[in-house]
């Protein structure tokens, strides 16, 4: 999984930001149109393309895109 695909995926979820202003370090819920919304499709998204189960905790427990890509990359089999 290669990180400039995980981001342009990320981005996709967020359609109100401008894409390429998502980077690594940023902090998701930050971003000014997240929502719990944005959360559920983050995890369906991880679901589709990486084939990983995000859990709500997961999300709660990460802060940044980081995070998040450190998360997914530890459940790939």
């Amino acid at each position: 999984m290669e990180t400039a695909e995980f981001i342009a995926n990320v981005e996709e979820q967020f359609m109100e930001t401008d894409p390429g202003t998502i980077q690594m370090n940023t902090e998701f819920r930050n971003i000014e149109e997240w929502s719990s919304l944005i959360a559920l499709m983050l995890i369906a998204m991880v679901d589709e393309k990486y084939n990983v189960v995000l859990t709500g905790d997961d999300i709660r427990n990460s802060n940044t895109i980081q995070d998040l890509y450190d998360k997914v990359s530890s459940k790939i089999n």
